[in-house]
């Protein structure tokens, strides 16, 4: 502490001075979105609801009664798309929850993630998302494929599994059917993936498939999935 308030007034003032020469600024403030209410959520191929899940209220995702038990390729993307939202670089959290719906077929997984830098109505996306079934399989070849990357399009997981297996999907420690808390962050055309806290990505990607773009952020999942989501910060 300074005993003369002078020269801490003069020390403060030279970097205030300085980081307007040169250009420093604060971080961005984050945007929070609690996901306790369906307004300002456009909702693209699949049934939206606000629902409490163990002791939260939040956005509730899961196939209409019309729809089809599974997507097909020519179906569009299951998306909540979170309007006002123009990201393309920074960091994303959210909580969410992912497990295979009643009457799913066996091989679901619980898909569930964020979709990133989201064109029109996800015509071009960037995405992570979880299987939450696989992340305490007694299967170790089910455990590394826990964490998935993909973008649309033009790049689902079979073809990046085909093309360059174990680069795009990864393990990561959750349960199907319990929160699980998802940080993102984007610089450019890399982007990581930490899961529940942990100090390092349990998934990275150098070379984002769709380049240098922005759009919006969205909730995803797919239709043979029971999914919430909570607690959305944007920065």
């Amino acid at each position: 502490m300074c005993k003369n308030p002078n020269p801490c007034f003069v020390a403060m003032a030279f970097v205030f001075i300085s980081c307007a020469v040169f250009g420093g600024e604060p971080k961005s403030a984050a945007s929070t979105f609690r996901l306790d209410s369906l307004s300002g959520l456009e909702i693209v191929n699949i049934k939206a609801e606000v629902a409490e899940y163990h002791g939260r209220q939040a956005v509730h995702l899961i196939r209409r009664a019309d729809q089809p038990m599974v997507s097909t390729p020519d179906m569009e993307d299951s998306l909540a798309l979170v309007n006002g939202t123009d990201f393309k670089d920074g960091t994303i959290e959210a909580e969410v929850v992912g497990m295979p719906a009643v009457g799913a077929p066996a091989d679901a997984r619980g898909f569930v993630g964020i979709a990133f830098r989201v064109e029109g109505r996800g015509a071009k996306y960037e995405c992570f998302y979880l299987r939450p079934t696989n992340g305490r399989a007694d299967d170790q070849l089910r455990r590394n494929h826990s964490v998935q990357y993909v973008s649309a399009p033009g790049f689902p997981w079979f073809k990046l599994r085909k093309e360059n297996p174990g680069m795009y999907e990864s393990y990561a420690d959750m349960e199907a059917g319990e929160w699980t808390k998802i940080k993102i962050e984007v610089a450019g055309a890399k982007a990581k993936l930490y899961v529940n806290g942990a100090a390092q990505p349990c998934l990275i990607v150098n070379d984002l498939k769709q380049g240098d773009s922005h759009g919006r952020i969205a909730l995803w999942t797919t239709l043979e999935t029971d999914g919430y989501f909570s607690n959305l910060t944007v920065q």
